[in-house]
Formats: C-alpha cells, structure tokens, sequence
C-alpha cells in the first residue's frame, strides 16, 4: 500500500521548479535585481555627495601672495578655473563661474586686504551667498591662526559688481534631457517591437512577395518612425519655448540646428532598435534587451542631473554614452548658440556610434 501523499513535500517540488524557471528568466532577473539595483547605486552615489563644489576665476591683477589666497586655493569645495580673460568673461555671463575674484591690499581701514567679486545674473544666488559664506570661513580660519590680535586680515566688498548675463533656468537643463530621452526610448523600443511583430506576422516574409526591395521596406518602416519623432520633437520644443521660456538663442536658427541633431542622433538610437529586434527570441525578452542599452544612458548620461555628480572614476564611462554627446550638443545649440561645426566633436562621436550600430545591426538583422 502506498503511503500518504506528501503535499508539503510537492509544494516544495512546485516552489523549487517555479523558483528556477525565474532565474532562467532574463527578464525577471533584469527587472527583479538588476534594475534597483542601478538605482540604489545610482542615486546613493548622489545622495551622499555631500561636497560643495563652486567654480570661481582669479583677477590677473589679484594679489596671489597672501594666506587668503592660499587656503581659497586649497579649498576642496571651490575649483579655481584658469582661462583667458574673454573665455572667463563669457563663463560668468552664462554662470558657469561663479564669480571673479580679485584680492587687493587695503590702503585703508584695519584690513590688510580687501576682496571684490564680480559676478553676473546668470549665477544662481544661492551660489554666491555659498561662496561669501566660504570666503568668510576662509578670513575668520587666517585670522586665528595668524592674526590673532588684528581685527582681520580681509574683508569682502558687500557690492558686488554686476555684468550683463543670460539666466540659466531649470527648463534649459531638463528640456535637452527629456528630449534626449523620448528620442531614445521611441528608437530603441519602438522599432524593437514593430520590426519584431512585422517578423513573427510574417508580414516581411509576405512582402518578398511583391516586386519591392528588402532595402525600400526597412526604409518605409524607419522613415515613418523619424516623421512622428521629429513631430514630437517640433512639440516638446515649441511647448518648452513658448510656455516655460526654454532658451533659443538665435531662434529659428538654433531650431533648425536643434532638428538636425535630433534627425541624427534618431538614426543612430534606431540602430539599437534594430539590434534588439534582432536577438531577441521572444517579445518578453526585447524590454531586458531594450533596457540593458537605455537605462544605463537614462541615469549617467546628463539626462536628469550633471555628469559632474557622479564620483570621479564613473565620469570617462558616463562621456562614452551616445546620449551624452546628444545631451552635450543640444545645450551648447539651445542655450550658447552653437552650430553644427561648433559641435563637431559631439557630432563626429555619435558618428562613430552609428557606424559601429549599424554594422552590427546589418550582421544580425533577420527577416523571418
């Protein structure tokens, strides 16, 4: 007589077949651990950055042999940046330096020294109150060490002097990036899924069929994609300009310029498609595939916040990124006014990614 059945035993059985038909999942794994994962790292990183870090330029006319200048110099939180004094002037018009100092000796008052900035509305405000807060620091550090008796070796000027600046807002940051983003997700998934059905529907298959070229049919397929993309483009920066005051320097110009990009930089994200379309056996495995080539970009390529706040030894890899080039390109059109030979080495890098894209893309493309 055979002896009772075991159910707890066959739930065992169930729960260990189920458990390993999980692991064998791409997709459960990629979504399961691998995606928080990514965030986790990603924004942890971020979270506990918790270094200031402000950019200031020196008056070549600044006295440098002081200990003020010396512990500024020192300062981790402040990179003091060296360049001529036209390519200072236009940083600070477009706040990406601070401000200027330019430390003098005081011929009058208790002082020994006296500190003058120069800065422009482009700064962000609470950026200059942070850097007189350190300045403070730094005079009421010098003055205990050395001082000890003098009232204080420097003070900083309270008038500020003021040149004419562009205003960097939000939208002229995340804009690009949004842009950047919807271009490749609608690359990347949306040709993934259409060339991936159009197979396993054998529509391709029943197009042979007719006197087309294979050649005229991916082209068909593409070229509808690029006109919705480049309407979506038109909206989201007609939207931007119109409604949130997003920067186009030379306007119509700068569009066109902006168009030319996105037309490219669509190209190149369709190559991904195409791949993914490609190796893909089934269509629950094209979202692993797919995501495997944008999160990555999504989270370390400037999309949502500066490169910059990434730790030192991420940054080469976050520059290596297609969509880091895009992003790079698109603020230096919108917001700097660049052109396309302006952007030549942005342009020449997604160049070289769509090259290396499509021939992979042409050796593992399939029909059926």
């Amino acid at each position: 007589m055979k002896g009772e059945y075991n159910q707890f035993r066959a739930m065992l059985a169930i729960t260990k077949g189920s458990l390993r038909s999980i692991f064998r999942s791409p997709s459960a794994v990629i979504f399961g651990i691998a995606f928080p994962l990514i965030f986790i790292l990603i924004f942890g990183y971020l979270g506990n950055s918790n270094k200031i870090s402000i950019q200031i330029a020196v008056d070549k006319q600044s006295d440098t042999t002081n200990a003020v200048y010396t512990s500024i110099k020192d300062m981790p939180g402040i990179k003091i940046v060296e360049k001529n004094d036209e390519q200072i002037k236009e940083d600070v018009e477009k706040g990406r330096i601070t401000a200027v100092i330019n430390i003098q000796k005081n011929n009058s008052g208790s002082a020994a020294y006296a500190i003058n900035l120069t800065s422009s509305d482009a700064v962000n405000p609470q950026n200059l109150q942070v850097l007189q807060s350190i300045l403070n620091a730094v005079i009421a550090g010098v003055n205990q060490k050395t001082y000890p008796e003098a009232n204080t070796i420097a003070v900083i000027n309270k008038n500020i002097k003021q040149i004419p600046g562009r205003v960097y807002r939000t939208i002229d940051f995340i804009l690009p990036g949004q842009l950047g983003f919807s271009l490749l997700s609608s690359g990347v998934f949306g040709v993934a899924f259409l060339f991936f059905n159009l197979r396993q529907q054998l529509v391709l298959k029943r197009f042979f069929a007719t006197p087309i070229k294979r050649s005229y049919i991916v082209l068909g397929e593409a070229t509808s994609r690029v006109i919705f993309q480049m309407l979506t483009a038109i909206i989201v920066i007609g939207v931007g300009h119109f409604a949130f005051n997003f920067t186009l320097v030379n306007g119509f110009v700068t569009f066109l310029n902006i168009m030319v990009l996105s037309f490219i930089a669509l190209l190149l994200f369709m190559g991904f498609g195409f791949i993914v379309s490609s190796v893909a056996k089934s269509e629950s495995t094209i979202p692993p595939f797919a995501n495997l080539i944008t999160l990555p970009q999504f989270l370390l390529a400037g999309t949502f916040f500066p490169i910059d706040s990434f730790p030192t030894w991420l940054q080469p890899v976050c520059k290596m990124l297609p969509l880091t080039h895009f992003n790079n390109a698109m603020r230096d059109i919108s917001f700097e006014g660049a052109g396309l030979l302006d952007i030549s080495t942005e342009l020449g890098i997604m160049g070289i990614w769509l090259v290396v894209v499509y021939v992979i893309a042409f050796k593992t493309f399939k029909w059926e």
